[in-house]
C-alpha cells in the first residue's frame, strides 16, 4: 500500500530533528456547497535539521519514530 504524501509549511523547528508542519486542505461542504479550509499540524522527522520556519515541505508517512512523530520530511 502506498504511503500518504502531504504538502505543507514549516511552523516550528525548535526541537532537535523535528519540525512542525501545517497542512491545509480545501473541500466543498456537502450541504452548503461552499469551499472550506481546514488545517492540521503534523510533527515530522527532519534528520539533518535543514528546514526553517516558512519553508514549503512534503512529508511522508513512516513507522513511528517517537510518541508523536509518524511522518518524515522528504523534500
Amino acid at each position: 500500500m502506498p504511503k500518504r504524501i502531504l504538502q505543507g509549511t514549516v511552523t516550528s523547528n525548535a526541537n532537535e530533528q523535528t519540525v512542525t508542519v501545517l497542512v491545509e486542505r480545501r473541500f466543498t461542504h456537502p450541504v452548503l456547497k461552499k469551499t472550506i479550509r481546514k488545517s492540521k499540524k503534523y510533527r515530522a522527522h527532519d534528520e539533518n535539521n535543514q528546514f526553517n520556519v516558512g519553508d514549503a515541505v512534503r512529508i511522508q508517512e513512516c513507522a513511528p519514530k517517537s510518541k508523536t512523530k509518524r511522518w518524515e520530511v522528504i523534500a
